[in-house]
């Protein structure tokens, strides 16, 4: 079921699912207190979702967050144990109506695998090829120079085909800062899992709605303010941004979608204080698509 805010229709489509070891997205947090949200397997992993955005308004046709993609090797798909029942981004594309060639811009959030992963595949030829060709990327100019040239903390979530080719042709346009990408939605700047990190904010018609993408990989994470994973690169500064955006929120009664969770794809914070939690909005419980 899609999100409306105001005017914006907000698909959310599921990429896939893998199984992620549990010192990722938990971090310094001790199992005594994540394994009371989630139930890890016997090898303590827990299920991560990628859900991306499908965004439809005054004749744009707008992905957000492109995925794993297509080029990831079988033996890294059986380790992550990636499963697609219902297929990729593309298929889910194509289940509303959509082909690549409809898709006119392509948000980045960032540029780490999981989340750009998609935005080129690999033609019979073996080439490399737009997913989108018809569309303009965009990230921001700090992360795209963090993700060209990685030191070595990131250097495993950073892949150059996922990005480079797009930059080098012309189609990947890099900005700086907050940006209004059309009325009613702008990607800001979100610092902490990345040094330039976005989220994306939807304010149309009295609604609210925050795409979090890493600022909050899990809603317990956008929960707690101390709880984040391990590959963020300035952990104290994804505190402090967690503080601002649950601010956000919680004044404007706005929804929450998260990427990652596998359990709550669209929220809403309640609460106050240090007793704040995330409940599933109603009928958007999972992913749409």
């Amino acid at each position: 079921m899609p999100l409306q805010i105001g005017d914006i229709r907000i698909d959310i489509i599921n990429d896939g699912q893998i199984m992620a070891d549990t010192g990722g997205p938990f971090g310094l947090v001790p199992r005594a207190l994540w394994s009371r949200y989630y139930q890890p397997d016997e090898q303590s992993r827990i299920p991560m979702h990628h859900n991306c955005l499908l965004v439809r308004t005054a004749g744009r046709t707008i992905v957000v967050d492109t995925g794993l993609g297509t080029k990831i090797p079988e033996k890294m798909q059986r380790i992550m144990a990636l499963t697609r029942p219902e297929g990729d981004l593309v298929a889910g594309l194509r289940r509303l109506g959509v082909e690549p060639g409809d898709v006119d811009l392509v948000v980045n959030t960032h540029l780490h695998n999981d989340h750009c992963g998609g935005n080129t595949y690999l033609t019979g030829d073996g080439e490399l090829a737009p997913t989108f060709p018809n569309a303009e990327y965009i990230v921001q100019r700090l992360e795209y120079a963090d993700a060209a040239y990685p030191n070595e903390r990131p250097r495993g979530t950073y892949f150059a085909e996922n990005f480079a080719p797009l930059y080098e042709s012309g189609q990947m346009r890099l900005i700086d800062g907050d940006v209004e990408i059309v009325p009613g939605m702008r990607v800001v700047v979100t610092p902490g899992h990345t040094r330039a990190h976005m989220s994306v904010v939807f304010e149309r018609g009295g609604e609210a709605a925050l795409y979090v993408a890493d600022m909050a990989s899990l809603a317990v994470h956008f929960e707690r303010l101390a709880w984040m994973t391990a590959y963020d690169v300035e952990p104290l500064v994804t505190l402090e941004t967690k503080r601002i955006w649950q601010r956000w929120v919680l004044e404007r009664d706005a929804y929450v979608l998260f990427e990652h969770d596998p359990k709550i794809t669209v929220g809403k914070l309640l609460g106050e204080g240090s007793a704040l939690r995330v409940e599933p909005a109603p009928a958007h419980d999972r992913a749409s698509a």
